[in-house]
């Protein structure tokens, strides 16, 4: 009867050490002080030579994969560049906790995604979820009210959702190229092509520069070894040793960090009709990815044994 909760141990912990990971990316991206660009780039680009070694282990165990599952995990990189990117502008308008939340809202935009071009028809979930979560961004956009947090918390929304979409798009291309074997190699693709797409991004907006200076350059390279590649690791490797509803409870730890963080170490102070979107946005992705009416059938069966 013990033998379950052991089993299921280390993987709950990978990925509570993975969301934390990525909840530090918005505060990492204000240390390193460089433009949104070039820290997109970089922290693209200084997070390959650790997925290298991780990759040609990880070929050495389990074989090289197809053509067509490294170009997927390519095109998912571009994805992945437009997300960066317009998470690290959406910070500059929004702040560090807040704009991790709007990134949160891609698994709604997964789900409409796969319902508009795969054909695959809403949950009653999802349905249920998205006015929920709508209601949420209205609240930190700062339309209503006074004394919003950010510099412009509206445009701050705006690539908050382009963030998630994007993310969303990373996600469904990335999945379509795996084989359930490989976890650091899609990974180093996706990433060489972010680092690629990123700079010409910033090449053709006019925000990239050159390699920062110290300590700039330390606070990117914790970010590529953080955020960029354990985090990342740690969630891909745990996913498949979790049952989906402790998996779905247990990324939703990473946005209600994430702003529990950046209150504390930065000083970001959002309203109080901001952290009730921020409520309304989690509650909306839980409702959206969490199974309750399984769960609730779960305990009934185990009450009555």
């Amino acid at each position: 009867m013990t033998s379950r909760p052991a089993s299921t141990a280390m993987p709950t912990l990978a990925v509570l050490a993975g969301a934390i990971c990525i909840a530090f990316s918005g505060i990492l991206v204000i240390f390193a002080a460089v433009s949104p660009s070039a820290a997109a780039t970089y922290r693209a680009a200084f997070a390959i030579p650790p997925l290298l070694l991780l990759a040609w282990l990880e070929d050495r165990r389990q074989g090289g994969r197809s053509r067509r599952q490294r170009t997927l995990a390519f095109v998912a990189g571009i994805f992945f560049a437009a997300d960066l990117t317009f998470f690290h502008h959406s910070i500059v308008y929004l702040g560090a906790g807040l704009s991790t939340v709007m990134g949160n809202l891609q698994v709604i935009f997964v789900g409409f995604v796969g319902w508009l071009v795969l054909g695959e028809r809403p949950t009653n979930r999802l349905l249920t979820a998205v006015p929920i979560a709508l209601v949420g961004v209205v609240l930190i956009s700062g339309v209503i009210g006074n004394g919003a947090y950010g510099s412009d918390p509206g445009l701050g929304v705006i690539l908050g959702l382009l963030t998630a979409a994007s993310y969303a798009g990373y996600l469904l291309v990335l999945r379509r190229g795996q084989d359930g074997r490989h976890v650091a190699g899609p990974i180093l693709d996706a990433s060489v092509a972010t680092a690629i797409f990123s700079a010409l991004g910033g090449i053709v907006v006019g925000d990239l520069g050159p390699i920062p200076g110290w300590p700039s350059v330390g606070w990117l390279i914790v970010l590529a070894l953080s955020a960029q590649t354990a985090g990342g690791l740690l969630i891909a490797v745990a996913l498949p040793r979790l049952p989906a509803v402790t998996t779905s409870l247990l990324l939703l730890s990473q946005p209600m960090v994430s702003i529990f963080l950046a209150m504390l170490i930065v000083s970001e102070t959002p309203s109080p009709l901001q952290l009730l979107g921020v409520g309304l946005v989690v509650a909306g992705v839980a409702v959206g990815t969490v199974p309750f009416g399984r769960m609730a059938a779960g305990v009934r069966r185990s009450t009555t044994m």
